[in-house]
């Protein structure tokens, strides 16, 4: 774990190894390890670094839970990226609407084209607000249909 930096650390329930290699083995060039174990030889902390980002991932117990009032915004360059990660993020756990969804291990993630943003940020007044009714009637974001 790095010092004097900001590093995101999420509570799981026994699932901080599974976890942090799942998310290294879905973004390419992801790492983990474990960095702590108890006496009795189980994760107490797994960290993991995706898109040069570290994360730390304890297994807290069963106090706390996950909520999407959290997320992880997933920019993604083209449709195959977003299908890519959308296929893998999703699998085993629940689609949301607008390009939202919650993993297997209960982390919220956001599977955003980078396009959707520069269309908002290009666009006047009723061309965003076209792009935005049609984003909020999607689950999964689709580049084509998000035009002016």
């Amino acid at each position: 774990m790095k010092l004097n930096s900001i590093t995101p650390f999420l509570w799981f329930d026994g699932q901080a190894e599974a976890a942090a290699e799942f998310y290294a083995s879905v973004f390419p060039g992801g790492t983990w390890n474990v960095g702590f174990r108890t006496g009795d030889g189980a994760a107490l902390v797994a960290t993991f670094t995706i898109r040069g980002i570290e994360f730390s991932a304890l297994n807290g117990g069963p106090h706390y839970k996950m909520t999407p009032g959290t997320s992880f915004l997933v920019d993604c360059k083209d449709q195959e990226e977003v299908d890519y990660f959308w296929e893998k993020l999703s699998d085993g756990g629940e689609t949301l609407a607008c390009g939202w969804l919650t993993d297997k291990f209960g982390v919220t993630w956001q599977i955003v084209p980078t396009r959707f943003f520069e269309l908002l940020d290009s666009g006047t007044a009723a061309q965003t607000a076209a792009v935005m009714a049609t984003m909020q009637s999607m689950i999964k974001l689709e580049l084509g249909p998000l035009v002016f």
